[in-house]
């Protein structure tokens, strides 16, 4: 068999999806289990049993010795505590077992996740309850159950509970809209396509940095002479090893069930990226972690490191992951798609508004949703997305916007074609509507890409937000035309209303230029340019209001995660800037000294044995080497009393400053001085390796 007939075989065979249970699971198990999927009811312990002995059944004969929850707890990364199948049979015997009570709830530890003070350290207990609207998978000899993750109390501690009630309010919203146009959806879901974007460099030489090491990234490093500026790696063939980690990457996705679908050569010297089919919601963001995770193993096992940070290395583009969003019904419809004459389409019209509205009224939410310290190196830097949020039509939808505020007749530009100049090539047909790389939030004809996230990070926090605002608008839009008694007239009223309101949020243009910042300021935009500015709106009353009045959080809850958030930006700081002062005390002052001493040597021994020389390089080299190490002394000594002085006992919003206007300003001085002495340093005394090594050894 070729490999390309096996991968129908391949795909999904580590999990336990429908068709495997439908192998292993008795029929009126599944029933039950489907019943309860679609009233949401929870899964009786009898149904429970069959399922889990069908689910211990398969895993054993895959090779599974254990079983774990798998959740996602609000450090951003996967946990996971594994338990054997075996159970005490007596006589010194042992026995696989696995019952529904195991299969349904577990207690891992939830004082040791960060948890933005809803639990003590002394308050322990937690639980894990299975998710049953995502398939089990087998992960390194495990059987992985993907779970929610909640305290003792009730409150959620993971980013999967959040997304669930997001896609639940999202559901509830869409439906009962859809419902006054006489549509029979009774579902209305979520589906996202999340690229994703990575580094990859060789393992010897990231082992050689802490940087990498600790912060994932390169906190120093002099721009190498040639970066990204011939467009030649972007779309480039791959090289053997690249090529190499790549197949074996979509084999290894392809057997969790994972839809790799596309990869190339990114932008940046170095950087990749795989992009999978659209799936729902929850099953996008649980396969999003599996996806980084599989990266970095597999990277190991090609003698490479995968990095996944948003700015691994100054001077080159950095990493973001681009997250489109639609939303579709149980009957094939998809909310976002226009049809030939959009101009035509209502519900598209009204779902557009809710949109539009939606992202103009909660736009410091959705900042929020991508701020950390990792995106901050990124957003902004004329290679992504601004830190402003805006929304991208194009023209076609902004002509038909304008016609229907000003209340004029709309005549749809006619589709010309592309003719490429060679007789027996075809016409291309063109499209009416062109691809804006440089906004935030971008229609790309049938659903909207979220451009800020960055590569690191969960998908499960954008789409949270981007879920409760839409249902929030959509609730509004019910509220106002379900007793209307012209529907027609209330609909066109409340489409032009919506649109006439909110044009501010629509920008078709450049946003890279800072003719749009200024704009945008006119505007009433927000502009976060940075997380110590973002994280502060997340508790804005409105905001508050939302997710609540939503049932996405407790209010609780998301103090909680303001918490964590500001705590996290604040020990990420902390970690890049310790690490960079270890650095410099052991690695550089001391290699740019002794190249300095060998340069005053050699000065010594020439103008010993011919006083005629000027030794004018050396000389140079040697004071120009000698003031920076001396600068670089005292501002790594800076750097350092910051770092001590702080008080962790002040208030979380004074932290995040402090951290963000102190710690990281003298983390940057520090950085462009270290730049400076590796240009002059010899390549012998420089004791790490360089971007040109790190960017170009793969």
């Amino acid at each position: 068999m070729s490999e390309a007939t096996r991968i129908p075989e391949l795909f999904g065979s580590l999990v336990f999806n429908e068709r495997t249970m439908e192998q292993y699971v008795p029929q009126s198990a599944m029933d039950v289990w489907r019943g309860c999927l679609k009233s949401g009811q929870p899964l009786p312990l009898s149904a429970a049993n069959e399922i889990a002995d069908a689910m211990k059944t398969w895993a054993l004969e895959h090779g599974a010795t254990h079983f774990t929850h798998w959740f996602q707890p609000l450090s951003g990364v996967t946990a996971e505590k594994h338990d054997s199948f075996i159970n005490n049979a007596g006589g010194g015997r042992v026995m696989m077992d696995f019952s529904g009570k195991e299969l349904v709830r577990g207690e891992p530890d939830a004082s040791s996740f960060p948890n933005g003070g809803l639990r003590a350290t002394f308050e322990a207990r937690g639980y894990s309850a299975w998710d049953p609207t995502a398939f089990a998978f087998i992960k390194d000899g495990s059987l992985c159950i993907p779970t929610v993750f909640c305290s003792y109390s009730g409150d959620a501690l993971d980013k999967k509970t959040p997304l669930l009630r997001s896609m639940a309010a999202v559901d509830r919203a869409a439906v009962r809209v859809l419902k006054l146009f006489g549509d029979d959806a009774e579902k209305v879901t979520p589906q996202i396509g999340a690229e994703q974007e990575y580094f990859l460099i060789d393992r010897e030489l990231y082992l050689k940095r802490m940087d990498l090491r600790l912060c994932g990234r390169a906190l120093f490093g002099a721009k190498p002479p040639k970066g990204q500026e011939l467009d030649d790696h972007y779309f480039g063939a791959f090289r053997p090893r690249v090529a190499a980690y790549m197949k074996e990457l979509d084999e290894e996705l392809w057997k969790l069930g994972v839809l790799s679908k596309t990869k190339h050569n990114e932008v940046a010297p170095g950087q990749h990226e795989m992009a999978p089919i659209y799936t729902d919601a929850n099953t996008a963001s649980d396969q999003n972690q599996l996806v980084m995770e599989t990266m970095k193993k597999v990277a190991e096992r090609h003698n490479l490191v995968c990095l996944l940070h948003e700015k691994p290395f100054a001077g080159v583009n950095g990493s973001g992951k681009h997250v489109n969003w639609s939303l579709s019904t149980d009957t094939g419809k998809n909310l976002f798609s226009p049809g030939k004459t959009p101009s035509q389409n209502a519900v598209f019209l009204l779902v557009l508004a809710a949109f539009i509205k939606g992202v103009d009224e909660y736009q410091e939410l959705l900042r929020c949703s991508v701020a950390f310290a990792g995106n901050d190196h990124r957003l902004g830097a004329q290679e992504a997305p601004p830190a402003v949020i805006s929304v991208f039509l194009g023209t076609e939808l902004e002509g038909i916007i304008d016609a229907i505020v000003d209340e004029n007749d709309y005549t749809a530009p006619e589709h010309k074609s592309l003719r490429i100049g060679v007789d027996v090539l075809p016409a291309i047909p063109q499209d009416t509507t062109d691809r804006n790389r440089t906004s935030p939030v971008a229609f790309t004809g049938n659903k909207f890409e979220f451009r800020m996230p960055g590569s690191s990070q969960s998908i499960a926090g954008p789409v949270t937000i981007l879920n409760t605002i839409m249902a929030e608008e959509l609730d509004e839009f019910y509220a106002q035309l379900k007793d209307a008694p012209d529907f027609t007239a209330a609909l066109h009223k409340l489409i032009r209303d919506t649109f006439s309101a909110h044009r501010r949020i629509i920008f078709n243009g450049n946003g890279y230029e800072e003719a749009w910042i200024k704009e945008a300021e006119k505007r009433g935009l927000a502009n976060l340019h940075n997380t110590a500015e973002a994280l502060p709106t997340y508790i804005l009353p409105k905001n508050i209001e939302l997710l609540t009045r939503q049932g996405v959080y407790s209010k609780e809850e998301i103090f909680s995660r303001h918490e964590v958030h500001i705590e996290k930006y604040c020990k990420v700081i902390r970690i890049e800037a310790a690490t960079l002062v270890d650095m410099v005390q052991h690695g550089i002052l001391n290699a740019a000294s002794e190249y300095e001493a060998a340069l005053c040597n050699t000065i010594a021994a020439k103008r010993a044995a011919a006083p005629e020389l000027t030794c004018h390089v050396e000389s140079s080299l040697a004071n120009a080497i000698g003031s920076l190490n001396e600068q670089l002394l005292e501002e790594t000594i800076g750097l350092k009393t910051a770092l001590e002085t702080v008080s962790d006992d002040a208030e979380p919003e004074k932290l995040l400053r402090y951290y963000h206007d102190e710690v990281e300003k003298r983390t940057n001085d520090v950085r462009k001085t270290v730049d400076k002495l590796e240009v002059l340093t010899a390549s012998k005394y420089w004791p790490y390796p360089t971007f040109c090594e790190l960017l170009f050894s793969v």
